[in-house]
């Protein structure tokens, strides 16, 4: 038998650690002519916290993490980051900010080393900030590889650095991992396992709903400019579905022999497969055991993504404004 269901390594409270928040909004609203990118947003960033942003293209996520960074002002409601306003433009604010992006731009005929040095340098920060910065990637080996040269997972790492290299009190990352192969963005995580170990204060967006449901103490899924579900990826879980599925090989049990099994709510053929749904997983595998064996039969509970999907359908959506 093989098991499928999701590892939540934490369940932390629903509410950041008391003291100073790194991200406080309330109510915040901003509009493109009639379309209301973000709609009524209040939620509260806690100083430490790994807080995941997640929604389907067009759910406001892009226009909210502007308006935190200052790059964006908001229509209404107040924003408050690491005690400051970032609107208009906060000079005092913004070295203590770290922002990657999808987009981020390097210095591409230097070394991996050269560019973080000049990086840097913008900070008024010495060479051994640039030496800080690679080994917190896993780059130090690469140090000496032009940027060119670089693959596409370690470009990502050398943004991560270029947004760590001073030392920021908040960090934003935008999609990290978006576009690497799966052994890269694996290795990916690492990297950004090793930044909350650290007690980095990070805000990240992500479409990997597996990825935030390993790496991020809370999560807000927004629909159309709202928050529609605020808590930890394990509350959020349990608070869908508490159902267990139980995949058995069509060909050991029929449909009508697994709906006269106590403790089973409801059968359904998915391929190959007679599902079981039940909320007594225990009590049915024994039965399912004793009638077909257990030799292919797979175990699902539910996961961030069936919350995710339950929330917004399909996950798709208009371009982001």
């Amino acid at each position: 038998m093989t098991s499928t269901a999701p590892r939540t390594p934490h369940d932390p409270p629903a509410e950041p650690a008391a003291g100073p928040a790194a991200v406080t909004l309330a109510d915040v609203h901003k509009a493109y002519g009639t379309t209301r990118a973000v709609d009524g947003v209040s939620l509260t960033v806690g100083r430490g916290e790994f807080f995941g942003l997640l929604g389907p293209n067009g759910a406001g996520k892009t226009t909210l993490v502007e308006i935190m960074e200052g790059q964006r002002r908001a229509d209404s409601g107040t924003v408050t980051v690491l005690g400051e306003s970032p609107w208009p433009r906060n000079t005092a604010l913004l070295p203590r900010l770290g922002v990657q992006t999808q987009s981020s731009a390097f210095f591409v005929r230097l070394t991996a080393r050269e560019h973080l040095v000049t990086m840097a340098a913008l900070y008024r920060c010495d060479a051994a900030a640039a030496e800080r910065a690679l080994a917190s990637v896993g780059l130090t080996e690469q140090g000496d590889t032009r940027v060119d040269d670089l693959s596409g997972g370690q470009r990502q790492r050398l943004a991560i650095a270029s947004a760590l290299v001073h030392d920021p009190e908040l960090i934003f990352l935008d999609e990290p991992t978006a576009a690497l192969d799966p052994q890269a963005r694996r290795s990916l995580w690492q990297v950004l396992r090793d930044l909350k170990g650290a007690g980095r204060t990070i805000v990240y967006t992500t479409h990997h709903l597996d990825e935030a449901e390993a790496l991020c103490d809370r999560v807000a899924i927004m629909v159309e400019g709202k928050v529609a579900a605020l808590d930890s990826p394990g509350r959020l879980i349990a608070a869908s579905s508490p159902t267990t599925r139980l995949l058995v090989p069509a060909d050991r049990l029929t449909a009508d022999r697994a709906r006269a099994i106590p403790g089973v709510d409801r059968v359904t053929e998915e391929g190959g497969s007679i599902v079981l749904e039940t909320l007594t997983s225990g009590q049915v595998l024994a039965a399912v055991d004793e009638i077909a064996g257990l030799q292919g039969v797979q175990t699902r509970t539910a996961s961030l993504e069936d919350v995710y999907l339950a929330l917004t359908g399909t996950g798709t959506g208009a371009p982001q404004p």
